[in-house]
Protein backbone atom coordinates (compact mmCIF):
# COMPACT_ATOMS: atom_id res chain seq x y z
CA UNK A 1 0.00 0.00 0.00
CA UNK A 2 1.29 3.13 -1.07
CA UNK A 3 0.65 6.51 -0.35
CA UNK A 4 -2.15 8.54 -2.25
CA UNK A 5 -0.42 10.39 -4.94
CA UNK A 6 -3.99 11.63 -6.96
CA UNK A 7 -7.97 12.39 -6.17
CA UNK A 8 -8.62 9.37 -7.68
CA UNK A 9 -6.90 7.82 -4.86
CA UNK A 10 -9.14 5.95 -2.24
CA UNK A 11 -10.19 8.80 0.31
CA UNK A 12 -8.30 9.03 3.50
CA UNK A 13 -10.03 11.50 5.66
CA UNK A 14 -13.41 13.24 4.86
CA UNK A 15 -14.03 16.84 5.90
CA UNK A 16 -16.49 16.01 8.35
CA UNK A 17 -14.01 13.04 9.91
CA UNK A 18 -11.10 15.31 9.68
CA UNK A 19 -13.32 18.31 11.79
CA UNK A 20 -14.48 16.09 14.19
CA UNK A 21 -10.43 14.25 14.75
CA UNK A 22 -9.10 17.86 15.74
CA UNK A 23 -12.70 19.68 16.98
CA UNK A 24 -12.15 22.26 14.43
CA UNK A 25 -14.45 24.58 12.41
CA UNK A 26 -14.77 24.42 8.27
CA UNK A 27 -14.96 26.50 5.70
CA UNK A 28 -15.69 26.98 2.33
CA UNK A 29 -16.57 24.10 0.08
CA UNK A 30 -16.57 20.11 0.94
CA UNK A 31 -13.83 17.88 0.41
CA UNK A 32 -12.01 14.69 1.06
CA UNK A 33 -8.40 14.12 1.45
CA UNK A 34 -6.21 11.32 -0.12
CA UNK A 35 -3.08 12.48 1.87
CA UNK A 36 -1.69 14.77 4.54
CA UNK A 37 1.48 17.14 3.72
CA UNK A 38 2.97 19.76 5.80
CA UNK A 39 5.37 21.05 2.77
CA UNK A 40 3.99 22.69 0.35
CA UNK A 41 7.06 21.87 -2.32
CA UNK A 42 5.63 18.10 -2.07
CA UNK A 43 1.92 18.61 -1.72
CA UNK A 44 -0.08 16.52 -4.09
CA UNK A 45 -3.28 16.61 -5.75
CA UNK A 46 -6.59 15.63 -3.18
CA UNK A 47 -3.90 15.94 -0.05
CA UNK A 48 -4.88 18.04 3.40
CA UNK A 49 -2.23 20.26 3.53
CA UNK A 50 -1.56 21.34 7.74
CA UNK A 51 0.25 24.87 8.01
CA UNK A 52 2.66 24.77 11.11
CA UNK A 53 4.66 26.97 12.58
CA UNK A 54 8.26 26.76 13.45
CA UNK A 55 10.77 28.67 14.39
CA UNK A 56 11.96 29.52 11.32
CA UNK A 57 8.90 29.18 9.50
CA UNK A 58 5.27 29.27 9.58
CA UNK A 59 3.33 26.86 6.94
CA UNK A 60 0.38 29.88 6.80
CA UNK A 61 2.52 31.48 4.64
CA UNK A 62 2.20 28.53 2.07
CA UNK A 63 -1.31 27.38 2.40
CA UNK A 64 -2.69 29.19 -0.80
CA UNK A 65 0.58 27.67 -2.40
CA UNK A 66 -0.48 24.56 -1.32
CA UNK A 67 -4.05 25.57 -2.68
CA UNK A 68 -2.76 26.00 -6.11
CA UNK A 69 -0.74 22.71 -6.16
CA UNK A 70 -3.66 20.92 -5.70
CA UNK A 71 -4.78 20.23 -1.96
CA UNK A 72 -8.14 19.96 -1.31
CA UNK A 73 -8.24 22.13 1.86
CA UNK A 74 -6.08 23.34 4.41
CA UNK A 75 -5.52 23.20 8.07
CA UNK A 76 -4.87 26.32 9.46
CA UNK A 77 -4.84 28.15 13.13
CA UNK A 78 -6.07 31.78 11.39
CA UNK A 79 -6.91 32.72 7.97
CA UNK A 80 -4.09 34.14 5.67
CA UNK A 81 -4.95 37.33 3.93
CA UNK A 82 -3.91 35.33 0.58
CA UNK A 83 -6.45 32.40 0.90
CA UNK A 84 -9.06 32.86 -1.84
CA UNK A 85 -12.39 33.53 -0.52
CA UNK A 86 -13.58 30.20 -1.67
CA UNK A 87 -10.99 28.24 -0.35
CA UNK A 88 -11.71 24.61 1.25
CA UNK A 89 -10.71 25.63 4.89
CA UNK A 90 -10.15 23.67 8.39
CA UNK A 91 -10.03 26.18 11.00
CA UNK A 92 -8.55 24.95 14.32
CA UNK A 93 -6.55 26.85 17.47
CA UNK A 94 -2.91 25.22 17.34
CA UNK A 95 -1.95 23.31 14.02
CA UNK A 96 0.11 21.07 15.41
CA UNK A 97 -2.13 20.20 18.61
CA UNK A 98 -4.29 19.43 15.08
CA UNK A 99 -2.11 17.04 13.38
CA UNK A 100 -1.26 14.82 16.66
CA UNK A 101 -5.14 14.96 17.17
CA UNK A 102 -5.22 13.43 13.28
CA UNK A 103 -3.14 10.84 14.26
CA UNK A 104 -4.17 9.56 17.39
CA UNK A 105 -7.70 9.08 15.44
CA UNK A 106 -5.67 7.69 12.67
CA UNK A 107 -4.65 4.56 15.37
CA UNK A 108 -8.01 4.39 16.85
CA UNK A 109 -9.47 3.49 14.09
CA UNK A 110 -7.16 1.14 12.81
CA UNK A 111 -7.48 -2.21 12.67
CA UNK A 112 -3.48 -3.36 11.33
CA UNK A 113 -1.24 -5.04 13.64
CA UNK A 114 1.39 -2.32 13.94
CA UNK A 115 5.64 -2.75 14.62
CA UNK A 116 7.83 -0.09 15.29
CA UNK A 117 11.29 0.16 14.73
CA UNK A 118 14.17 1.91 16.82
CA UNK A 119 18.14 1.98 17.18
CA UNK A 120 21.29 3.26 17.03
CA UNK A 121 21.31 2.41 13.52
CA UNK A 122 19.80 0.29 10.85
CA UNK A 123 16.39 1.53 11.69
CA UNK A 124 14.93 2.95 8.30
CA UNK A 125 16.84 0.41 5.99
CA UNK A 126 15.14 -2.06 8.89
CA UNK A 127 11.48 -0.07 8.49
CA UNK A 128 11.75 -0.60 4.87
CA UNK A 129 12.69 -4.23 5.00
CA UNK A 130 9.55 -5.16 6.96
CA UNK A 131 7.46 -2.55 5.25
CA UNK A 132 8.63 -5.10 2.05
CA UNK A 133 8.57 -8.23 3.71
CA UNK A 134 4.86 -7.77 5.19
CA UNK A 135 3.54 -6.20 1.81
CA UNK A 136 4.03 -9.16 0.42
CA UNK A 137 1.83 -10.68 2.43
CA UNK A 138 -1.75 -8.11 2.97
CA UNK A 139 -1.75 -4.22 2.43
CA UNK A 140 0.99 -2.82 4.49
CA UNK A 141 1.66 1.28 5.41
CA UNK A 142 4.87 2.57 6.12
CA UNK A 143 7.03 5.51 7.11
CA UNK A 144 7.85 7.41 4.48
CA UNK A 145 11.74 8.08 4.43
CA UNK A 146 12.88 9.16 7.92
CA UNK A 147 9.56 10.99 9.69
CA UNK A 148 10.42 8.99 13.08
CA UNK A 149 10.61 12.50 15.26
CA UNK A 150 7.67 14.63 17.08
CA UNK A 151 5.79 15.88 14.01
CA UNK A 152 6.84 12.72 11.73
CA UNK A 153 5.61 10.23 13.83
CA UNK A 154 2.02 11.53 13.90
CA UNK A 155 2.17 12.70 9.91
CA UNK A 156 2.51 9.68 9.45
CA UNK A 157 -0.43 7.87 11.82
CA UNK A 158 -2.33 10.48 10.21
CA UNK A 159 -1.63 8.97 6.64
CA UNK A 160 -2.04 5.72 7.46
CA UNK A 161 -5.55 4.27 5.31
CA UNK A 162 -7.37 2.91 7.95
CA UNK A 163 -7.78 -0.40 5.95
CA UNK A 164 -4.00 -1.41 6.46
CA UNK A 165 -3.17 -5.27 7.27
CA UNK A 166 0.02 -4.44 8.71
CA UNK A 167 1.73 -1.00 9.66
CA UNK A 168 5.41 -0.04 10.28
CA UNK A 169 6.19 3.21 12.02
CA UNK A 170 10.44 5.04 12.67
CA UNK A 171 10.84 6.07 16.52
CA UNK A 172 14.11 8.12 16.19
CA UNK A 173 15.41 10.25 18.86
CA UNK A 174 18.59 12.17 19.66
CA UNK A 175 17.57 12.75 23.69
CA UNK A 176 15.92 10.91 26.49
CA UNK A 177 12.37 11.11 26.80
CA UNK A 178 11.64 11.60 22.88
CA UNK A 179 11.29 8.33 22.14
CA UNK A 180 8.47 7.69 25.03
CA UNK A 181 5.54 9.62 23.88
CA UNK A 182 6.18 8.49 20.15
CA UNK A 183 5.23 5.11 21.62
CA UNK A 184 2.34 6.15 23.21
CA UNK A 185 1.56 7.79 20.44
CA UNK A 186 1.54 4.31 17.88
CA UNK A 187 0.81 1.85 20.35
CA UNK A 188 2.75 -0.53 18.82
CA UNK A 189 2.09 -5.10 18.80
CA UNK A 190 5.77 -5.51 18.23
CA UNK A 191 8.32 -3.42 18.94
CA UNK A 192 12.26 -4.22 16.94
CA UNK A 193 15.52 -2.67 18.79
CA UNK A 194 18.07 -2.78 16.10
CA UNK A 195 21.30 -2.77 18.06
CA UNK A 196 22.51 -0.16 20.86
CA UNK A 197 25.74 1.89 19.98
CA UNK A 198 27.77 4.99 21.00
CA UNK A 199 25.64 7.48 18.78
CA UNK A 200 24.33 10.90 19.83
CA UNK A 201 27.20 10.66 22.43
CA UNK A 202 27.07 14.67 22.43
CA UNK A 203 23.50 14.57 24.55
CA UNK A 204 24.03 10.91 26.51
CA UNK A 205 26.64 10.25 29.29
CA UNK A 206 27.01 6.58 28.43
CA UNK A 207 25.98 3.82 26.33
CA UNK A 208 24.03 2.46 28.73
CA UNK A 209 22.01 5.78 28.84
CA UNK A 210 21.15 5.34 24.96
CA UNK A 211 20.33 1.89 25.64
CA UNK A 212 17.39 3.45 28.02
CA UNK A 213 16.13 5.95 25.67
CA UNK A 214 15.77 3.31 23.31
CA UNK A 215 13.86 1.27 25.49
CA UNK A 216 11.30 4.01 26.17
CA UNK A 217 9.60 2.41 22.48
CA UNK A 218 8.10 -0.24 25.39
CA UNK A 219 6.10 2.69 27.02
CA UNK A 220 3.22 2.31 24.52
CA UNK A 221 3.22 -1.35 24.53
CA UNK A 222 0.40 -3.64 26.07
CA UNK A 223 1.35 -6.79 28.33
CA UNK A 224 0.84 -8.66 25.11
CA UNK A 225 3.37 -7.26 22.76
CA UNK A 226 6.46 -8.75 21.58
CA UNK A 227 9.87 -7.22 21.86
CA UNK A 228 12.53 -8.26 19.16
CA UNK A 229 15.82 -7.12 20.02
CA UNK A 230 19.86 -7.55 18.98
CA UNK A 231 20.72 -11.04 21.06
CA UNK A 232 24.37 -10.07 20.29
CA UNK A 233 24.21 -6.41 21.66
CA UNK A 234 25.93 -6.09 25.17
CA UNK A 235 23.09 -4.08 26.13
CA UNK A 236 20.88 -6.83 25.46
CA UNK A 237 20.01 -8.23 29.14
CA UNK A 238 19.66 -4.48 30.56
CA UNK A 239 16.73 -4.02 27.16
CA UNK A 240 15.04 -7.18 28.58
CA UNK A 241 15.25 -5.78 32.25
CA UNK A 242 13.46 -2.70 30.92
CA UNK A 243 11.02 -4.25 29.18
CA UNK A 244 9.97 -7.00 31.65
CA UNK A 245 9.58 -3.76 33.93
CA UNK A 246 7.02 -2.44 31.38
CA UNK A 247 5.34 -6.22 31.85
CA UNK A 248 6.26 -7.28 28.77
CA UNK A 249 7.14 -11.22 28.57
CA UNK A 250 6.87 -12.00 25.15
CA UNK A 251 10.90 -11.04 24.21
CA UNK A 252 13.22 -12.55 21.11
CA UNK A 253 16.63 -12.00 20.45
CA UNK A 254 18.39 -12.44 17.15
CA UNK A 255 21.99 -12.74 16.47
CA UNK A 256 24.74 -15.75 16.99
CA UNK A 257 24.01 -17.02 19.90
CA UNK A 258 22.86 -20.35 20.84
CA UNK A 259 19.60 -19.06 22.55
CA UNK A 260 18.84 -16.36 19.45
CA UNK A 261 14.88 -17.08 18.21
CA UNK A 262 16.49 -16.61 15.26
CA UNK A 263 19.84 -17.46 14.78
CA UNK A 264 22.58 -16.59 11.74
CA UNK A 265 24.65 -20.01 11.17
CA UNK A 266 26.18 -19.11 7.46
CA UNK A 267 25.80 -15.91 5.49
CA UNK A 268 27.80 -15.87 2.03
CA UNK A 269 28.52 -12.17 1.30
CA UNK A 270 28.95 -10.76 -1.83
CA UNK A 271 29.33 -7.08 -3.28
CA UNK A 272 25.46 -5.65 -3.75
CA UNK A 273 23.61 -8.66 -1.56
CA UNK A 274 23.72 -11.81 0.77
CA UNK A 275 22.98 -15.38 0.98
CA UNK A 276 21.68 -16.54 4.20
CA UNK A 277 21.12 -19.61 6.27
CA UNK A 278 19.69 -19.36 9.21
CA UNK A 279 17.31 -20.89 11.97
CA UNK A 280 14.17 -19.54 13.23
CA UNK A 281 12.76 -20.75 16.38
CA UNK A 282 14.23 -24.16 15.34
CA UNK A 283 13.22 -24.14 11.82
CA UNK A 284 15.77 -23.84 9.25
CA UNK A 285 15.36 -21.30 6.70
CA UNK A 286 17.50 -19.76 3.78
CA UNK A 287 17.33 -16.71 1.75
CA UNK A 288 18.83 -13.98 0.33
CA UNK A 289 19.52 -10.39 1.40
CA UNK A 290 19.59 -7.40 -1.13
CA UNK A 291 21.59 -4.92 0.65
CA UNK A 292 24.89 -5.71 1.36
CA UNK A 293 26.64 -6.21 4.57
CA UNK A 294 26.62 -8.27 8.10
CA UNK A 295 24.81 -5.88 9.40
CA UNK A 296 21.81 -6.23 7.34
CA UNK A 297 21.90 -10.02 7.25
CA UNK A 298 21.61 -9.33 11.30
CA UNK A 299 18.55 -7.10 11.44
CA UNK A 300 16.90 -9.33 8.69
CA UNK A 301 16.47 -12.14 11.14
CA UNK A 302 15.24 -9.49 13.58
CA UNK A 303 12.51 -8.47 10.60
CA UNK A 304 11.50 -12.00 10.45
CA UNK A 305 11.17 -12.42 14.06
CA UNK A 306 8.47 -9.35 13.74
CA UNK A 307 6.45 -10.85 11.19
CA UNK A 308 6.10 -14.28 12.69
CA UNK A 309 4.89 -12.28 15.93
CA UNK A 310 2.87 -10.32 13.70
CA UNK A 311 1.25 -13.73 12.50
CA UNK A 312 2.22 -13.22 9.16
CA UNK A 313 4.04 -16.21 6.98
CA UNK A 314 7.92 -16.41 7.79
CA UNK A 315 8.88 -18.07 4.53
CA UNK A 316 6.78 -15.62 1.89
CA UNK A 317 8.48 -12.89 4.08
CA UNK A 318 11.94 -13.90 3.70
CA UNK A 319 11.86 -14.78 -0.04
CA UNK A 320 10.37 -11.04 0.05
CA UNK A 321 13.97 -9.95 1.22
CA UNK A 322 15.34 -10.68 -2.04
CA UNK A 323 13.63 -7.34 -3.40
CA UNK A 324 14.29 -4.91 -0.72
CA UNK A 325 16.09 -1.52 -2.63
CA UNK A 326 18.84 0.67 -0.97
CA UNK A 327 17.30 3.86 0.36
CA UNK A 328 19.15 7.23 -0.87
CA UNK A 329 22.24 7.85 0.84
CA UNK A 330 21.94 4.62 2.26
CA UNK A 331 23.92 2.41 0.04
CA UNK A 332 22.50 3.57 -2.84
CA UNK A 333 24.83 2.08 -5.82
CA UNK A 334 25.51 3.96 -9.25
CA UNK A 335 27.90 3.95 -12.36
CA UNK A 336 29.42 6.36 -14.44
CA UNK A 337 31.58 6.34 -17.15
CA UNK A 338 34.88 7.79 -16.44
CA UNK A 339 37.94 7.35 -19.02
CA UNK A 340 37.08 4.61 -20.43
CA UNK A 341 35.71 2.61 -17.73
CA UNK A 342 33.14 2.40 -15.28
CA UNK A 343 33.28 4.45 -11.62
CA UNK A 344 31.03 2.91 -9.03
CA UNK A 345 29.84 4.89 -6.69
CA UNK A 346 28.31 3.75 -3.26
CA UNK A 347 26.14 6.61 -1.75
CA UNK A 348 26.37 6.19 2.09
CA UNK A 349 26.13 10.17 2.69
CA UNK A 350 23.18 10.45 4.92
CA UNK A 351 23.96 9.54 8.16
CA UNK A 352 27.16 8.20 9.62
CA UNK A 353 28.28 7.26 13.32
CA UNK A 354 31.55 5.12 14.05
CA UNK A 355 29.63 1.70 13.78
CA UNK A 356 28.15 2.34 10.43
CA UNK A 357 30.97 3.97 9.47
CA UNK A 358 33.09 0.33 10.00
CA UNK A 359 29.86 -1.35 8.66
CA UNK A 360 30.33 0.78 5.13
CA UNK A 361 34.28 -0.03 5.48
CA UNK A 362 33.24 -3.87 5.35
CA UNK A 363 30.64 -3.58 2.20
CA UNK A 364 33.71 -1.54 0.60
CA UNK A 365 35.76 -4.09 1.22
CA UNK A 366 33.34 -6.75 -0.59
CA UNK A 367 33.00 -4.51 -3.79
CA UNK A 368 35.47 -5.13 -6.55
CA UNK A 369 37.30 -2.42 -8.38
CA UNK A 370 38.09 -2.65 -11.95
CA UNK A 371 41.29 -3.92 -12.86
CA UNK A 372 43.62 -0.99 -11.82
CA UNK A 373 41.06 0.50 -9.83
CA UNK A 374 40.90 1.34 -5.82
CA UNK A 375 38.77 1.27 -3.06
CA UNK A 376 38.40 4.81 -2.13
CA UNK A 377 36.39 6.02 0.86
CA UNK A 378 35.18 9.79 1.21
CA UNK A 379 34.39 10.72 4.58
CA UNK A 380 32.72 13.69 6.17
CA UNK A 381 32.74 14.10 9.98
CA UNK A 382 30.48 12.12 12.59
CA UNK A 383 28.39 14.51 14.25
CA UNK A 384 26.52 14.96 17.86
CA UNK A 385 29.93 12.38 19.10
CA UNK A 386 30.30 14.95 22.02
CA UNK A 387 33.75 15.45 23.63
CA UNK A 388 35.38 12.15 22.31
CA UNK A 389 34.65 12.67 18.93
CA UNK A 390 38.51 13.82 17.82
CA UNK A 391 39.59 10.02 19.53
CA UNK A 392 36.44 8.13 17.05
CA UNK A 393 37.39 9.84 14.31
CA UNK A 394 41.01 9.29 14.51
CA UNK A 395 39.98 5.40 15.62
CA UNK A 396 38.70 4.84 12.15
CA UNK A 397 42.26 4.68 10.54
CA UNK A 398 42.51 0.81 11.72
CA UNK A 399 39.44 -0.28 9.96
CA UNK A 400 40.03 1.42 6.68
CA UNK A 401 43.51 -0.41 6.75
CA UNK A 402 42.42 -3.63 7.47
CA UNK A 403 39.24 -3.26 5.05
CA UNK A 404 41.91 -2.97 2.56
CA UNK A 405 40.57 0.65 1.48
CA UNK A 406 43.36 2.57 -0.82
CA UNK A 407 42.97 6.37 -0.42
CA UNK A 408 40.67 8.14 2.09
CA UNK A 409 39.56 11.90 1.41
CA UNK A 410 38.59 13.73 4.39
CA UNK A 411 36.48 17.24 4.85
CA UNK A 412 35.64 18.61 8.47
CA UNK A 413 37.64 19.54 11.56
CA UNK A 414 37.00 15.63 13.32
CA UNK A 415 38.15 14.46 10.36
CA UNK A 416 41.06 15.63 10.20
CA UNK A 417 42.29 13.60 12.96
CA UNK A 418 41.59 11.06 11.09
CA UNK A 419 43.68 11.94 7.94
CA UNK A 420 46.80 12.94 9.85
CA UNK A 421 46.42 9.54 11.18
CA UNK A 422 46.53 7.76 8.18
CA UNK A 423 49.26 6.41 6.26
CA UNK A 424 50.99 8.98 3.78
CA UNK A 425 50.23 6.07 0.87
CA UNK A 426 46.63 6.29 1.86
CA UNK A 427 45.62 10.01 2.43
CA UNK A 428 43.81 11.21 -0.85
CA UNK A 429 43.18 14.96 0.48
CA UNK A 430 41.95 16.92 3.16
CA UNK A 431 39.60 19.89 3.56
CA UNK A 432 37.71 22.31 5.72
CA UNK A 433 34.04 21.36 3.77
CA UNK A 434 32.16 18.88 1.41
CA UNK A 435 32.15 21.92 -1.07
CA UNK A 436 36.22 22.67 -1.41
CA UNK A 437 36.79 18.68 -1.19
CA UNK A 438 34.73 17.31 -3.88
CA UNK A 439 36.98 18.85 -6.65
CA UNK A 440 39.83 17.21 -5.39
CA UNK A 441 38.14 13.75 -5.35
CA UNK A 442 37.22 14.38 -8.72
CA UNK A 443 40.63 15.46 -9.88
CA UNK A 444 41.86 11.86 -8.56
CA UNK A 445 39.50 10.02 -9.53
CA UNK A 446 39.43 7.07 -12.33
CA UNK A 447 37.91 4.79 -14.20
CA UNK A 448 37.41 1.33 -12.32
CA UNK A 449 37.73 2.94 -8.73
CA UNK A 450 35.17 1.92 -6.60
CA UNK A 451 34.62 4.96 -4.11
CA UNK A 452 32.16 5.27 -0.78
CA UNK A 453 30.86 8.32 0.15
CA UNK A 454 30.00 8.57 3.80
CA UNK A 455 29.15 11.50 6.53
CA UNK A 456 26.63 12.84 8.83
CA UNK A 457 24.36 14.62 7.16
CA UNK A 458 24.89 17.97 8.47
CA UNK A 459 28.81 17.42 6.78
CA UNK A 460 26.66 17.75 3.18
CA UNK A 461 28.24 14.85 1.60
CA UNK A 462 25.35 13.99 -1.24
CA UNK A 463 26.69 17.18 -2.55
CA UNK A 464 30.36 15.01 -3.00
CA UNK A 465 28.41 12.47 -4.69
CA UNK A 466 26.02 14.38 -7.03
CA UNK A 467 29.82 16.21 -8.09
CA UNK A 468 30.72 12.16 -8.91
CA UNK A 469 27.70 11.63 -10.41
CA UNK A 470 28.19 14.22 -12.84
CA UNK A 471 31.68 13.15 -13.96
CA UNK A 472 30.41 10.86 -16.88
CA UNK A 473 27.05 9.64 -18.55
CA UNK A 474 25.25 7.36 -15.85
CA UNK A 475 24.38 3.75 -16.38
CA UNK A 476 21.74 1.69 -15.25
CA UNK A 477 21.11 1.10 -11.81
CA UNK A 478 23.76 -1.59 -10.53
CA UNK A 479 21.80 -5.05 -10.07
CA UNK A 480 22.31 -7.82 -7.60
CA UNK A 481 23.33 -10.09 -10.10
CA UNK A 482 24.88 -12.45 -7.19
CA UNK A 483 21.42 -12.74 -5.80
CA UNK A 484 19.56 -13.39 -8.86
CA UNK A 485 21.93 -16.08 -9.73
CA UNK A 486 21.92 -18.32 -6.41
CA UNK A 487 17.99 -16.94 -5.27
CA UNK A 488 16.92 -20.31 -6.74
CA UNK A 489 19.41 -22.64 -5.01
CA UNK A 490 20.58 -20.61 -1.82
CA UNK A 491 17.74 -18.06 -1.44
CA UNK A 492 14.66 -20.30 -0.55
CA UNK A 493 12.58 -19.76 2.16
CA UNK A 494 11.85 -22.94 3.52
CA UNK A 495 8.23 -23.31 5.12
CA UNK A 496 7.88 -23.51 8.61
CA UNK A 497 5.97 -26.41 10.21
Amino acid sequence: MTEATSSSAPVLWTARDAAAAVNGTLQGADWNATGVSIDSRTVKPGDLFIALAGPNFDGHAYAAKALTAGASAVLVSHRPDDLPADASVLLVEDTFAALQDLGSVARLRAKARIVAVTGSVGKTSTKEALAVCLGALAPTFATAGSLNNHWGVPLSLARMPADSVYAVFELGMNHAGEIGPLSRQVQPDVAVITTIEAVHLEFFSSVEAIADAKAEIFEGMSPNGTVVLNRDNPHYARLVAAARTKGLSRILGFGTAEDAAARLTECSAHATCSAVTAVIKGEPIQYGVSLPGRHHVMNSLGVLLAVQALGGDVATAAQALAKVKPIKGRGVRKRVRLGGDWLTIIDESYNASPVSMEASFQVLKASEPSAGGRRVAVLGDMLEMGEKSPLLHAALAEPLRANGVDLVFCCGPNMKRLFDKLPTAMQGAWAENSAALAPKIAQALRGGDCVMVKGSLGSRMALIVDALSALGDADAPVENSALNDTNGKTARAVQQG
